[in-house]
Protein backbone atom coordinates (compact mmCIF):
# COMPACT_ATOMS: atom_id res chain seq x y z
CA UNK A 1 0.00 0.00 0.00
CA UNK A 2 1.48 3.32 -1.06
CA UNK A 3 0.01 6.84 -0.93
CA UNK A 4 -0.95 6.51 -4.59
CA UNK A 5 -3.26 3.64 -3.63
CA UNK A 6 -5.22 5.78 -1.19
CA UNK A 7 -8.87 6.57 -2.01
CA UNK A 8 -9.58 9.84 -3.75
CA UNK A 9 -11.33 12.60 -1.84
CA UNK A 10 -14.56 11.90 -3.74
CA UNK A 11 -14.48 8.33 -2.38
CA UNK A 12 -14.21 9.37 1.26
CA UNK A 13 -17.69 10.12 2.61
CA UNK A 14 -18.37 12.31 5.63
CA UNK A 15 -18.83 10.61 8.97
CA UNK A 16 -22.07 12.36 9.93
CA UNK A 17 -25.61 12.12 8.67
CA UNK A 18 -25.80 15.81 7.82
CA UNK A 19 -22.91 15.52 5.36
CA UNK A 20 -20.41 17.27 7.58
CA UNK A 21 -17.42 15.59 9.18
CA UNK A 22 -16.14 15.42 12.73
CA UNK A 23 -12.84 17.15 13.49
CA UNK A 24 -11.14 13.75 13.76
CA UNK A 25 -12.37 12.75 10.30
CA UNK A 26 -11.36 16.11 8.82
CA UNK A 27 -7.92 15.70 10.35
CA UNK A 28 -7.60 12.24 8.78
CA UNK A 29 -8.53 13.59 5.36
CA UNK A 30 -6.04 16.45 5.70
CA UNK A 31 -3.23 14.12 6.70
CA UNK A 32 -4.22 11.89 3.79
CA UNK A 33 -3.67 14.82 1.44
CA UNK A 34 -0.28 15.52 3.00
CA UNK A 35 0.52 11.83 2.67
CA UNK A 36 0.29 12.06 -1.10
CA UNK A 37 3.46 14.17 -1.08
CA UNK A 38 6.60 12.06 -1.24
CA UNK A 39 9.20 13.01 1.42
CA UNK A 40 11.95 13.60 -1.15
CA UNK A 41 9.79 16.24 -2.82
CA UNK A 42 10.04 18.25 0.39
CA UNK A 43 13.80 17.93 0.77
CA UNK A 44 14.33 21.74 0.71
CA UNK A 45 11.70 22.07 3.44
CA UNK A 46 13.43 19.46 5.63
CA UNK A 47 16.75 21.28 5.25
CA UNK A 48 15.06 24.58 6.10
CA UNK A 49 13.41 23.09 9.20
CA UNK A 50 16.74 21.74 10.43
CA UNK A 51 18.28 25.20 10.00
CA UNK A 52 15.30 26.87 11.73
CA UNK A 53 15.63 24.44 14.67
CA UNK A 54 19.28 25.42 15.14
CA UNK A 55 18.85 29.15 14.55
CA UNK A 56 18.16 30.34 18.17
CA UNK A 57 21.26 28.56 19.55
CA UNK A 58 23.52 31.48 18.56
CA UNK A 59 27.15 30.25 18.87
CA UNK A 60 25.88 26.66 18.86
CA UNK A 61 23.78 27.02 15.71
CA UNK A 62 25.82 24.52 13.69
CA UNK A 63 25.82 21.65 16.25
CA UNK A 64 22.13 22.31 17.02
CA UNK A 65 21.33 22.14 13.29
CA UNK A 66 23.29 18.87 13.06
CA UNK A 67 21.28 17.46 15.99
CA UNK A 68 18.06 18.41 14.23
CA UNK A 69 19.17 16.93 10.89
CA UNK A 70 20.38 13.73 12.57
CA UNK A 71 17.05 12.99 14.22
CA UNK A 72 15.16 13.93 11.07
CA UNK A 73 17.14 11.25 9.20
CA UNK A 74 16.49 8.75 12.02
CA UNK A 75 12.72 9.43 11.85
CA UNK A 76 12.71 9.20 8.06
CA UNK A 77 14.42 5.81 8.13
CA UNK A 78 12.18 4.53 10.95
CA UNK A 79 8.98 5.44 9.09
CA UNK A 80 10.19 4.58 5.60
CA UNK A 81 11.21 1.04 6.55
CA UNK A 82 7.77 0.13 7.96
CA UNK A 83 6.16 -0.72 4.57
CA UNK A 84 9.44 -2.19 3.29
CA UNK A 85 9.41 -4.66 6.19
CA UNK A 86 5.62 -5.13 5.83
CA UNK A 87 4.88 -3.87 9.31
CA UNK A 88 2.43 -1.13 8.29
CA UNK A 89 1.50 0.86 5.20
CA UNK A 90 1.01 4.46 6.21
CA UNK A 91 2.58 7.38 4.27
CA UNK A 92 5.83 8.80 5.63
CA UNK A 93 5.34 12.54 5.13
CA UNK A 94 2.59 13.40 7.69
CA UNK A 95 4.25 11.56 10.58
CA UNK A 96 7.71 12.80 9.61
CA UNK A 97 6.45 16.37 9.46
CA UNK A 98 4.76 16.07 12.86
CA UNK A 99 7.88 14.62 14.49
CA UNK A 100 10.14 17.24 12.88
CA UNK A 101 7.96 20.13 14.05
CA UNK A 102 7.82 18.69 17.57
CA UNK A 103 11.60 18.30 17.64
CA UNK A 104 12.01 21.87 16.37
CA UNK A 105 9.87 23.15 19.24
CA UNK A 106 11.96 21.16 21.73
CA UNK A 107 15.16 22.69 20.37
CA UNK A 108 13.70 26.20 20.57
CA UNK A 109 12.61 25.63 24.18
CA UNK A 110 16.07 24.31 24.99
CA UNK A 111 17.70 27.39 23.46
CA UNK A 112 15.42 29.62 25.52
CA UNK A 113 16.06 27.76 28.81
CA UNK A 114 19.75 26.83 28.52
CA UNK A 115 21.58 27.99 25.36
CA UNK A 116 24.79 26.21 26.41
CA UNK A 117 26.66 23.07 25.39
CA UNK A 118 25.20 21.28 28.42
CA UNK A 119 21.73 22.48 27.48
CA UNK A 120 22.12 21.22 23.92
CA UNK A 121 23.30 17.85 25.21
CA UNK A 122 20.21 17.69 27.41
CA UNK A 123 17.93 18.49 24.48
CA UNK A 124 19.69 15.80 22.41
CA UNK A 125 19.03 13.31 25.20
CA UNK A 126 15.35 14.24 25.20
CA UNK A 127 15.28 13.85 21.41
CA UNK A 128 16.73 10.34 21.84
CA UNK A 129 13.88 9.52 24.25
CA UNK A 130 11.41 10.78 21.65
CA UNK A 131 13.03 8.43 19.12
CA UNK A 132 12.72 5.50 21.53
CA UNK A 133 9.03 6.27 22.16
CA UNK A 134 8.35 6.65 18.42
CA UNK A 135 10.14 3.38 17.66
CA UNK A 136 8.12 1.59 20.34
CA UNK A 137 4.85 3.11 19.07
CA UNK A 138 5.45 2.16 15.42
CA UNK A 139 7.61 -0.97 15.43
CA UNK A 140 6.81 -2.75 18.68
CA UNK A 141 3.48 -2.00 20.39
CA UNK A 142 1.23 -2.36 17.30
CA UNK A 143 2.37 -5.99 17.04
CA UNK A 144 2.21 -6.99 20.71
CA UNK A 145 -1.20 -8.60 20.53
CA UNK A 146 -2.66 -8.88 24.01
CA UNK A 147 -5.11 -11.58 25.05
CA UNK A 148 -7.59 -10.27 27.59
CA UNK A 149 -9.12 -13.11 29.61
CA UNK A 150 -12.40 -12.23 31.29
CA UNK A 151 -14.33 -14.64 33.50
CA UNK A 152 -17.97 -13.69 33.35
CA UNK A 153 -20.97 -14.99 35.28
CA UNK A 154 -24.12 -14.41 33.22
CA UNK A 155 -27.33 -14.06 35.24
CA UNK A 156 -29.35 -17.27 35.54
CA UNK A 157 -26.53 -19.24 33.88
CA UNK A 158 -27.06 -22.95 34.43
CA UNK A 159 -24.37 -25.56 34.97
CA UNK A 160 -22.70 -26.49 31.71
CA UNK A 161 -19.18 -26.72 30.36
CA UNK A 162 -17.72 -23.20 30.31
CA UNK A 163 -18.56 -21.28 27.15
CA UNK A 164 -15.50 -19.62 25.61
CA UNK A 165 -16.31 -16.56 23.49
CA UNK A 166 -13.65 -14.74 21.48
CA UNK A 167 -14.27 -11.05 20.75
CA UNK A 168 -12.36 -9.44 17.84
CA UNK A 169 -12.78 -5.84 16.75
CA UNK A 170 -11.33 -3.22 14.39
CA UNK A 171 -9.14 -5.31 12.09
CA UNK A 172 -8.53 -2.24 9.88
CA UNK A 173 -6.77 -4.56 7.46
CA UNK A 174 -4.18 -3.10 5.08
CA UNK A 175 -1.96 -6.13 4.58
CA UNK A 176 -0.63 -9.20 6.36
CA UNK A 177 1.73 -8.10 9.13
CA UNK A 178 2.97 -9.87 12.27
CA UNK A 179 -0.21 -8.68 14.00
CA UNK A 180 -2.57 -10.55 11.66
CA UNK A 181 -0.42 -13.66 11.84
CA UNK A 182 -0.45 -13.46 15.65
CA UNK A 183 -4.26 -13.18 15.58
CA UNK A 184 -4.65 -16.34 13.51
CA UNK A 185 -2.18 -18.18 15.73
CA UNK A 186 -4.17 -17.20 18.83
CA UNK A 187 -7.47 -18.30 17.28
CA UNK A 188 -5.92 -21.65 16.39
CA UNK A 189 -4.50 -22.07 19.88
CA UNK A 190 -7.57 -20.94 21.83
CA UNK A 191 -10.18 -22.92 19.86
CA UNK A 192 -13.10 -20.76 21.11
CA UNK A 193 -16.69 -22.02 21.08
CA UNK A 194 -18.00 -18.78 19.57
CA UNK A 195 -16.34 -15.88 17.73
CA UNK A 196 -17.86 -12.39 17.68
CA UNK A 197 -16.69 -9.56 15.39
CA UNK A 198 -17.60 -5.93 15.96
CA UNK A 199 -16.71 -4.14 12.75
CA UNK A 200 -14.17 -2.10 10.78
CA UNK A 201 -12.68 -4.87 8.67
CA UNK A 202 -10.65 -2.73 6.26
CA UNK A 203 -8.51 0.32 6.83
CA UNK A 204 -9.82 3.63 5.52
CA UNK A 205 -6.80 3.63 3.20
CA UNK A 206 -7.50 0.14 1.85
CA UNK A 207 -11.29 0.18 1.50
CA UNK A 208 -11.16 0.39 -2.31
CA UNK A 209 -8.01 -1.70 -2.78
CA UNK A 210 -8.93 -5.07 -4.39
CA UNK A 211 -5.81 -6.82 -3.08
CA UNK A 212 -6.54 -5.69 0.49
CA UNK A 213 -10.18 -6.74 0.15
CA UNK A 214 -9.20 -10.21 -1.01
CA UNK A 215 -6.58 -10.60 1.73
CA UNK A 216 -9.06 -9.47 4.39
CA UNK A 217 -11.50 -12.04 3.06
CA UNK A 218 -8.77 -14.69 3.25
CA UNK A 219 -8.09 -13.78 6.88
CA UNK A 220 -11.77 -13.82 7.87
CA UNK A 221 -12.27 -17.19 6.16
CA UNK A 222 -9.89 -18.75 8.67
CA UNK A 223 -12.08 -17.87 11.65
CA UNK A 224 -14.14 -20.88 12.70
CA UNK A 225 -15.93 -21.93 15.88
CA UNK A 226 -18.44 -24.69 16.78
CA UNK A 227 -21.23 -22.23 17.67
CA UNK A 228 -20.37 -20.03 14.70
CA UNK A 229 -18.82 -16.71 13.81
CA UNK A 230 -21.11 -13.68 14.08
CA UNK A 231 -20.37 -10.15 12.91
CA UNK A 232 -21.74 -6.64 12.71
CA UNK A 233 -20.48 -3.86 10.49
CA UNK A 234 -18.52 -0.94 11.84
CA UNK A 235 -18.30 2.73 10.96
CA UNK A 236 -20.11 3.42 7.66
CA UNK A 237 -17.14 5.41 6.40
CA UNK A 238 -14.94 2.29 6.79
CA UNK A 239 -17.30 -0.63 6.24
CA UNK A 240 -18.75 0.61 2.96
CA UNK A 241 -22.20 -0.82 2.19
CA UNK A 242 -21.24 -2.07 -1.26
CA UNK A 243 -17.95 -3.65 -0.21
CA UNK A 244 -18.40 -5.51 3.09
CA UNK A 245 -21.12 -7.83 1.69
CA UNK A 246 -18.70 -8.88 -1.05
CA UNK A 247 -16.03 -9.67 1.53
CA UNK A 248 -18.45 -11.73 3.63
CA UNK A 249 -20.09 -13.47 0.65
CA UNK A 250 -19.71 -17.24 0.85
CA UNK A 251 -17.85 -17.17 4.17
CA UNK A 252 -19.01 -19.06 7.21
CA UNK A 253 -19.75 -15.76 8.98
CA UNK A 254 -23.24 -14.77 10.05
CA UNK A 255 -23.70 -11.06 9.43
CA UNK A 256 -26.24 -9.59 11.87
CA UNK A 257 -27.77 -6.61 10.12
CA UNK A 258 -30.26 -5.36 12.74
CA UNK A 259 -31.01 -8.98 13.51
CA UNK A 260 -31.21 -11.27 16.52
CA UNK A 261 -30.41 -14.97 16.73
CA UNK A 262 -30.82 -17.51 19.48
CA UNK A 263 -27.94 -19.78 20.44
CA UNK A 264 -28.04 -22.73 22.79
CA UNK A 265 -25.26 -23.88 25.11
CA UNK A 266 -26.39 -26.76 27.26
CA UNK A 267 -29.50 -25.54 29.05
CA UNK A 268 -28.53 -21.91 28.53
CA UNK A 269 -30.18 -19.71 25.93
CA UNK A 270 -28.27 -16.78 24.45
CA UNK A 271 -30.08 -14.03 22.60
CA UNK A 272 -27.46 -12.48 20.32
CA UNK A 273 -28.35 -9.02 19.03
CA UNK A 274 -26.50 -7.39 16.15
CA UNK A 275 -27.18 -3.72 15.41
CA UNK A 276 -25.82 -2.02 12.30
CA UNK A 277 -23.91 1.18 12.99
CA UNK A 278 -25.17 4.19 11.04
CA UNK A 279 -24.75 7.93 11.32
CA UNK A 280 -28.17 8.12 12.97
CA UNK A 281 -27.84 7.17 16.64
CA UNK A 282 -31.60 7.46 17.19
CA UNK A 283 -32.22 4.94 14.40
CA UNK A 284 -29.66 2.58 15.93
CA UNK A 285 -31.19 2.97 19.39
CA UNK A 286 -34.64 2.17 17.97
CA UNK A 287 -33.22 -0.92 16.26
CA UNK A 288 -31.78 -2.10 19.56
CA UNK A 289 -35.04 -1.47 21.40
CA UNK A 290 -36.90 -3.49 18.78
CA UNK A 291 -34.46 -6.42 18.99
CA UNK A 292 -34.25 -6.37 22.79
CA UNK A 293 -37.93 -6.99 23.42
CA UNK A 294 -38.07 -8.91 26.72
CA UNK A 295 -38.49 -12.66 26.47
CA UNK A 296 -37.81 -14.54 29.71
CA UNK A 297 -35.44 -14.01 32.62
CA UNK A 298 -33.64 -17.19 31.63
CA UNK A 299 -32.48 -15.70 28.34
CA UNK A 300 -29.06 -14.11 28.39
CA UNK A 301 -28.84 -11.10 26.05
CA UNK A 302 -25.60 -10.18 24.31
CA UNK A 303 -25.31 -7.09 22.10
CA UNK A 304 -22.85 -6.55 19.27
CA UNK A 305 -22.52 -2.94 18.12
CA UNK A 306 -19.43 -1.22 16.80
CA UNK A 307 -19.26 1.79 19.14
CA UNK A 308 -19.99 2.21 22.87
CA UNK A 309 -22.52 4.94 22.07
CA UNK A 310 -25.59 2.79 22.80
CA UNK A 311 -24.60 2.01 26.39
CA UNK A 312 -27.34 4.14 28.03
CA UNK A 313 -29.99 2.47 25.84
CA UNK A 314 -28.51 -1.01 26.33
CA UNK A 315 -28.68 -0.61 30.11
CA UNK A 316 -32.31 0.52 29.90
CA UNK A 317 -33.39 -2.34 27.64
CA UNK A 318 -31.96 -5.11 29.79
CA UNK A 319 -28.92 -6.09 27.73
CA UNK A 320 -26.61 -8.17 29.91
CA UNK A 321 -23.36 -7.95 27.94
CA UNK A 322 -22.43 -5.39 25.30
CA UNK A 323 -19.30 -5.90 23.19
CA UNK A 324 -17.88 -3.17 20.96
CA UNK A 325 -14.70 -1.49 19.76
CA UNK A 326 -14.28 1.66 17.64
CA UNK A 327 -12.23 3.78 20.08
CA UNK A 328 -8.94 1.85 19.70
CA UNK A 329 -8.48 2.81 23.35
CA UNK A 330 -7.48 6.16 21.89
CA UNK A 331 -4.64 4.41 19.99
CA UNK A 332 -2.30 7.10 21.34
CA UNK A 333 -2.68 7.49 25.11
CA UNK A 334 -0.96 9.69 27.64
CA UNK A 335 -0.08 8.49 31.15
CA UNK A 336 -2.78 9.42 33.67
CA UNK A 337 -4.95 11.22 31.06
CA UNK A 338 -5.55 8.29 28.71
CA UNK A 339 -7.00 8.63 25.22
CA UNK A 340 -6.37 11.87 23.33
CA UNK A 341 -9.42 11.13 21.12
CA UNK A 342 -11.93 8.29 20.89
CA UNK A 343 -14.24 9.17 17.94
CA UNK A 344 -17.13 8.26 20.24
CA UNK A 345 -20.13 10.55 20.58
CA UNK A 346 -19.73 10.06 24.32
CA UNK A 347 -16.12 11.22 24.32
CA UNK A 348 -13.95 9.61 26.99
CA UNK A 349 -16.89 8.24 28.97
CA UNK A 350 -16.30 4.74 27.58
CA UNK A 351 -12.81 4.82 26.09
CA UNK A 352 -11.55 1.27 26.78
CA UNK A 353 -12.10 -1.75 29.00
CA UNK A 354 -14.91 -2.77 31.32
CA UNK A 355 -17.86 -0.63 32.41
CA UNK A 356 -21.06 -1.48 34.25
CA UNK A 357 -24.42 0.20 34.47
CA UNK A 358 -27.12 -1.64 36.40
CA UNK A 359 -27.17 -5.21 35.11
CA UNK A 360 -25.38 -4.31 31.85
CA UNK A 361 -21.68 -4.96 31.38
CA UNK A 362 -19.90 -3.13 28.55
CA UNK A 363 -16.50 -4.02 27.15
CA UNK A 364 -14.78 -1.58 24.79
CA UNK A 365 -12.00 -3.36 22.96
CA UNK A 366 -8.81 -1.58 21.88
CA UNK A 367 -9.14 -3.59 18.68
CA UNK A 368 -6.34 -4.71 16.41
CA UNK A 369 -5.62 -2.22 13.65
CA UNK A 370 -4.93 1.48 13.35
CA UNK A 371 -6.44 4.55 11.74
CA UNK A 372 -5.76 5.10 8.06
CA UNK A 373 -5.02 7.80 5.51
CA UNK A 374 -2.19 9.97 6.86
CA UNK A 375 -2.64 9.06 10.53
CA UNK A 376 0.46 7.54 12.11
CA UNK A 377 0.41 3.76 12.15
CA UNK A 378 1.22 3.88 15.82
CA UNK A 379 -0.07 2.67 19.15
CA UNK A 380 1.13 3.98 22.48
CA UNK A 381 -0.17 2.60 25.79
CA UNK A 382 -3.01 1.01 23.80
CA UNK A 383 -1.72 -2.31 22.42
CA UNK A 384 -3.89 -4.37 20.07
CA UNK A 385 -6.06 -6.90 21.82
CA UNK A 386 -8.58 -9.69 21.54
CA UNK A 387 -10.83 -10.76 24.38
CA UNK A 388 -11.57 -14.31 25.52
CA UNK A 389 -14.70 -14.44 27.65
CA UNK A 390 -15.35 -17.55 29.73
CA UNK A 391 -19.02 -17.88 30.68
CA UNK A 392 -19.85 -20.02 33.70
CA UNK A 393 -22.21 -19.94 36.69
CA UNK A 394 -21.03 -17.98 39.69
CA UNK A 395 -20.81 -21.12 41.83
CA UNK A 396 -18.29 -22.76 39.43
CA UNK A 397 -14.64 -23.01 40.37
Amino acid sequence: MTPSNFPSLSQIPSDRADGRSSWVHRALIFTGLVGRIQPLTLLPAWIALAAIAGWPWRALQLPATVVSAFFLIVDWAMLGLLPVKRRSWGPVTPSLLALTLMRTVLLWIGAWLAPTTTGLAGVAAIQALVSAAAMHATWIEPFRLKLKRIHYHPPHWKDAPPLRVLHISDLHFEGYSPRERALLAQVERLQPDLILLTGDYLNLSSVYNPAAQESARHLLAQLRAPLGVYAVTGSPVVDIAGIVPEIFAGLNIHWLNDQAVTLQHGDNTIRLLGVRTTYDIERDAAALQRLAQPTTDAVFTLLLYHTPDLMPVAAETGVHLYLCGHTHGGQIRLPLYGALATSSRLGKRYEMGLYRSGTCTLYVSCGLGMEGLGAPRARFLAPPEIGLWTFKPRSSH
